[in-house]
């Protein structure tokens, strides 16, 4: 097995768990395949945030051609109340002085803990964030795709074929 994924694509999924074993059968790719990059929601929430830099290395330094987002329904995210989530915060010991530090970094935590009302919206958003990055080659092809976690089937709802100019 190598660092380089033979098939040269990078998947860019959601951290639940069911997907675990239902993504590659539905993908047909197995252990070695392909780059994985999971995240909650399967969101790219800043174009210059870890999961894009992630994205970027594997296009220049792994040979990655294709990039795919796929979120799925059912998704945690979709239920995400960032005020509800401050509040356990809180509860577990995070004082306002703390959540300041946040803010006054730049930090808006309530969006920065928001999820989606739909999913097919997020993953357009997503794919739109990889599609207009500065770094992100056009010959680089980017689908967005949403998986039913009961079935493992895959739709996809956006994509970008290779172009030569942007």
């Amino acid at each position: 097995s190598s660092k380089y994924p033979d098939k040269k694509i990078a998947v860019i999924t959601c951290m639940d768990t069911r997907l675990t074993e239902l993504l590659p059968a539905a993908m047909n790719f197995k252990n070695g395949d392909i780059k994985i990059i999971k995240t909650a929601g399967a969101i790219i929430t800043h174009p210059f945030g870890s999961v894009m830099r992630s994205i970027l290395i594997s296009i220049y330094e792994l040979g990655v051609e294709d990039i795919i987002i796929v979120g799925h329904y059912e998704c945690g995210m979709q239920s995400i109340n960032s005020e509800k989530m401050i509040d356990k915060m809180k509860a577990r010991g995070i004082c306002e002085k703390d959540l300041d530090v946040m803010k006054y970094s730049g930090i808006n935590i309530e969006k920065y803990f928001t999820g989606f009302e739909k999913v097919e919206d997020s993953v357009k958003e997503s794919v739109n964030v990889v599609v207009n990055h500065p770094l992100v080659p056009a010959d680089i092809n980017i689908y967005g795709c949403i998986m039913n976690p009961e079935t493992g089937e895959l739709v996809m709802i956006k994509d970008r074929e290779k172009k030569t100019t942007r």
